[in-house]
């Protein structure tokens, strides 16, 4: 029981993500369908929606959004600060911090990870490894989301009577932009706010904020 305790932030959040998938799934498939019957055109079983690209492009988009802005929170919060953030490390601390400030090498600990202490390659690619995996999802799901909105953009253009484009056409073209930048702006919008209300406001008990009786002024401080 503690065991399954220890882990119910990564255990809630995995359960949110399937339900709202789910969700997704049937809400769009009866959207897909009530545009299908609007425009006189056969409607699609679930397994068939669940395999389209619509539906693939319209997770893939978010996904990569958001999986960019953390991309960015994790690599902005080395070199950028903001004072009074919580979210923000000390302002004399910008950049990438010494050997003995981030435990690798000779200056590991017992309970360090191995490559952490192996030094060379290893703790190289170790002490990027975060970021190098945010960075692939990021790029592998903006990826599908590209070729499943070429594909899909290019069925409506059939369904028009119109010219299907190529994917060039696509990635260059105003209807991946639009959805990459609605997606984009959103989450910039959102980890902006959080870095600057967190000055100012307080959730009592959380890591994400200071203690409630920390100075405004206090950054890099966690409750």
């Amino acid at each position: 029981m503690r065991r399954l305790r220890d882990h119910t932030l990564s255990l809630t959040f995995g359960g949110l993500f399937l339900a709202a998938l789910v969700g997704q799934a049937f809400a769009g498939w009866a959207a897909f369908n009530s545009d299908q019957v609007a425009a006189g055109l056969g409607q699609l079983r679930l397994v068939e929606y669940l395999t389209s690209a619509n539906f693939a492009v319209d997770v893939a988009e978010n996904w990569q959004s958001e999986y960019l802005q953390f991309l960015l929170y994790i690599l902005g919060t080395v070199w950028l600060v903001q004072r009074g953030s919580p979210e923000s490390k000390e302002l004399d601390k910008a950049g990438v911090e010494s050997e003995r400030d981030q435990k690798v090498g000779r200056y590991a600990v017992g309970d360090s990870p191995r490559w952490a202490r192996s030094g060379g390659a290893r703790t190289a690619v170790f002490s990027w490894s975060l970021s190098l995996m945010m960075g692939s999802i990021f790029l592998a799901s903006w990826a599908v989301q590209s070729v499943a909105g070429w594909a899909s953009y290019n069925e409506e253009q059939l369904e028009r009577l119109q010219d299907p484009l190529t994917w060039v056409q696509y990635a260059f073209g105003s209807d991946f932009w639009s959805r990459t930048l609605q997606n984009w702006q959103s989450e910039f919008l959102a980890v902006g706010s959080m870095a600057v209300l967190s000055i100012y406001l307080r959730q009592r008990g959380s890591p994400e904020s200071k203690p409630v009786g920390q100075p405004h002024t206090s950054t890099g401080v966690e409750g």
